[in-house]
């Protein structure tokens, strides 16, 4: 088969949907299919070492958030070129914006089927930006318009699955897990992090994501301001940026737990960060935002469990002081869980080892599925 990726996020950025991106293509390519990533131009660096084409299109750093790009295929004419000698057999859309529209374009044109993957709660994100809930309205209904012009739409889980129908969507949805590949995680990546980062012995309490309200940060730090008062012995590193790093960084001099967090930016070295999983203690991670996020298997892989808020979305992997911990969403209740776990360092052991058996799945496993579903598509469409 050749298939397309379409998505307005990709490398360099290491957000959840570009990695995700990658791996599909990456994981495809490996099994004997050409598999293209289709996504905003940047700056990626040597591309020697990529197993799948990249098709990119021009594009400008998005005002707010710079990492990202927005796209502006349609005056790219070295981009449309590309396009015209590139023949899909099928194409997945991973994003409903410009990407998204481009994917459809094209299978239109060349009579392909179309797979879109539900990866965020757009509405969230609208009512972030916007501040206004007909705004916000209005947005999830532009990109049902895209997702209404796919074949088959896919969720990563049954709870975003929930969430995409609670938008409009009355098709059936298909359940399509994201995947984790084991990585082996030696001392001295753990090392690494600790010289890089200067962290001391204090049990560590990591968080890796945007800094964005929206990710409950708010809560992990009252959480932290709240142990410190109870002198319970720990640190917390955040590692992102976003558009709210400046306001984290004040509200950390406002509670006065300077000495306890650090803020280490966006790590792009991944064996910085799986050393940084490592040597962390618990992965605490109370967002309602997120839906499947690859951060927690990340965790599970380096043998550190997280804590989620019970009942979110990111819940789903997670069995109550099994693999992981639930809290409430509020600061008392994040604080308890955290103390209380912190104080039994073997059940914490415990805890990491079952996380890292029974939360990542390889992607070789779940782009197994995605091929039969690949190809059930193009069967379907020639009847």
């Amino acid at each position: 088969m050749k298939i397309g990726q379409f998505s307005d996020s990709f490398l360099p950025i290491v957000d959840g949907v570009g990695r995700v991106v990658y791996s599909y293509c990456d994981t495809i390519s490996k099994k004997g299919h050409k598999c293209y990533a289709i996504a905003p131009l940047t700056d990626m660096g040597y591309r020697g070492d990529l197993t799948f084409e990249v098709i990119d299109f021009f594009s400008r750093p998005l005002p707010t958030m710079p990492h990202y790009r927005a796209g502006l295929p349609i005056i790219d004419p070295h981009y449309h070129a590309r396009m015209e000698l590139t023949h899909f057999d099928i194409v997945h859309l991973h994003s409903p914006f410009i990407a998204g529209i481009e994917a459809i374009r094209y299978t239109k044109k060349r009579n392909v089927p179309l797979v879109g993957t539900f990866h965020s709660k757009f509405y969230d994100d609208f009512l972030q930006v916007t501040g206004q809930k007909i705004l916000a309205d209005f947005g999830v209904k532009r990109v049902m318009s895209v997702f209404d012009q796919c074949d088959e739409v896919w969720a990563v889980s049954e709870a975003s699955a929930e969430t995409l129908k609670s938008y409009g969507y009355e098709k059936d949805v298909y359940v399509m897990p994201n995947g984790m590949n084991y990585k082996v995680i030696d001392d001295k990546m753990i090392l690494k992090a600790k010289k890089t980062y200067q962290i001391d012995e204090r049990p560590v309490l990591l968080f890796v994501g945007q800094m964005n309200w929206k990710k409950n940060i708010l809560r992990i730090l009252e959480a932290v301001a709240l142990l410190k008062k109870q002198k319970v012995n720990m640190q917390l590193i955040l590692a992102g940026q976003g558009p709210h790093l400046d306001e984290i960084s004040e509200l950390i001099e406002k509670l006065n737990i300077t000495d306890s967090v650090k803020m280490v930016g966006h790590i792009l070295d991944a064996e910085l960060l799986d050393g940084l999983y490592a040597l962390s203690s618990l992965f605490v991670f109370p967002s309602l935002y997120d839906n499947a996020p690859m951060v927690v298997r990340e965790a599970a892989n380096a043998k550190t469990p997280s804590v989620v808020i019970a009942n979110s979305n990111s819940a789903e992997v997670i069995i109550d002081k099994v693999n992981g911990l639930y809290s409430k969403d509020t600061t008392e209740d994040l604080a308890r869980v955290i103390k209380d776990t912190l104080s039994d360092e073997i059940g914490l052991i415990k805890m990491g080892q079952v996380a890292q058996k029974t939360i990542p799945i390889p992607w070789e496993t779940i782009i197994d599925q995605v091929l039969l579903r690949y190809q059930y598509l193009i069967e379907q469409r020639k009847v």
